[in-house]
């Protein structure tokens, strides 16, 4: 997995990135209560605003971390926002996208980079 500044995780999986955010973020926000998804199909660039996740705490800003097309979203966190505190890294992703190079994704955190920063 790589990791982002603003504490996404990034898994690909074939030629698709995979991102949700990290259990370090899930504990920051709290209680997840309510999670919005993009619409499939949509082009975003990098820094683009794509979901938003609301906890008893604050809202938050789920951004793309590069630039691509939204093929997928997990549906059970509309009806289980609660899924991202109980499993962040694994069934709570947020979204599938296709991006025209992978090799962007070198230019991002790896575990120990990410355990430096939140460290």
């Amino acid at each position: 997995m790589k990791y982002t500044k603003e504490h996404e995780w990034l898994r690909v999986e074939g030629d698709l990135v995979v991102v949700g955010i990290t259990e370090h973020a899930a504990t920051q926000l709290g209680d997840v209560v309510f999670v919005e998804l993009p619409e499939t199909e949509t082009m975003v660039t990098e820094g683009d605003e794509v979901c938003v996740i609301e906890s008893v705490k604050a809202a938050s800003d789920i951004l793309a971390p590069v630039d691509g097309e939204i093929v997928a979203v997990n549906t059970k966190l509309v009806d289980n926002p609660g899924l991202v505190n109980e499993d962040p890294t694994g069934a709570a992703w947020f979204f599938k996208m296709r991006v025209d190079d992978l090799s962007v994704l070198d230019d991002f955190m790896d575990e120990d980079e990410y355990q430096e920063l939140i460290g």
